[in-house]
């Protein structure tokens, strides 16, 4: 069975939308500010897909575009200003940044109050010790929620994690840990990757390789999640063989479609978030 992650982003959507009705009444306006360095066409279609996303639940939304040649210091120039800005709620800086710019030292630069995408240290303190008070990395909450969604039990269930990046592979491994989950992290230097993957009663792929995994490294009545987004020809892949693993999987993510608009409705919903915590218009 498919799971639709354009539905279940959907129902999120409404839901906010209500919610932000709610604090629009008691003066408080969820608000994003979205960080764009130089003219990367994907990364301007991420920041569109957003800047809908937010108007669609009636999050405030701001694009601050700079230059390709921009510094270090010209973007946490910027950040400082929107980290003090009472009027916004979030902040995002689109990944990639342009060569030459310290991405670790510009992320690390969001306020922690403000880190609606979780990449934060004190975010991923809070990840790892725990506390769901703070803002969870938007893909990997929405693999929690898609899989939540299917009704299927994460407790007990040996899960494996295929790719081990910061942003998706190791936060995905840690709350299906926080479920109960049994969970394996595989990665290029994993000997015998097929026979762990055909292991897994859950199989989260965010390795970025079209189509990676294939129907005999796949068990049978496992759920799948693929996180993967390849542009090949003008099309888009997932990093698992779909059409083929679908057949014995139980439930299975499509790509697009699955966990992308979910990547989204959780950025929305990590806004409204900061704009309760900060509690101010």
């Amino acid at each position: 069975m498919i799971i639709d992650g354009k539905a279940l982003s959907a129902k999120i959507k409404e839901d906010l939308k209500i919610e932000v009705e709610n604090l629009n009444s008691k003066g408080i306006y969820p608000s994003l500010a979205v960080v764009l360095v130089g003219n990367d066409p994907a990364s301007e279609v991420y920041v569109r897909n957003k800047a809908i996303g937010c108007e669609k639940v009636g999050i405030k939304s701001y694009t601050y575009k700079l230059p390709e040649n921009s510094s270090t210091e010209e973007v946490l120039e910027l950040l400082d200003t929107l980290n003090k800005d009472p009027k916004i709620s979030g902040i995002l800086v689109q990944a990639p940044l342009t060569k030459g710019i310290d991405s670790e030292k510009v992320f690390e630069y969001i306020s922690p109050n403000k880190d609606v995408d979780g990449f934060t240290r004190a975010s991923s303190g809070d990840l790892y010790l725990g506390k769901k008070d703070g803002f969870l990395p938007c893909t990997a909450f929405g693999v929690i929620e898609l899989i939540k969604s299917a009704g299927v039990e994460i407790a007990g269930k040996t899960a494996v994690v295929v790719g081990r990046s910061t942003i998706v592979g190791k936060p995905t491994a840690h709350l299906l840990m926080d479920e109960n989950a049994t969970v394996t992290i595989c990665h290029s230097k994993t000997p015998n990757i097929k026979e762990v993957c055909k292991r897994a009663d859950i199989l989260v792929v965010a390795i970025g390789r079209k189509h990676f995994i294939t129907k005999d490294m796949v068990k049978e009545g496992a759920v799948v999640i693929d996180v993967g987004i390849n542009r090949v020809d003008g099309k888009l892949y997932g990093d698992v063989d779909f059409e083929n693993v679908k057949d014995i999987a139980s439930y299975i993510t499509p790509v697009p479609g699955g966990v992308g608009p979910m990547t989204i409705a959780e950025l929305l919903r990590n806004t409204v978030k900061a704009a309760v915590k900060q509690g101010k218009a």
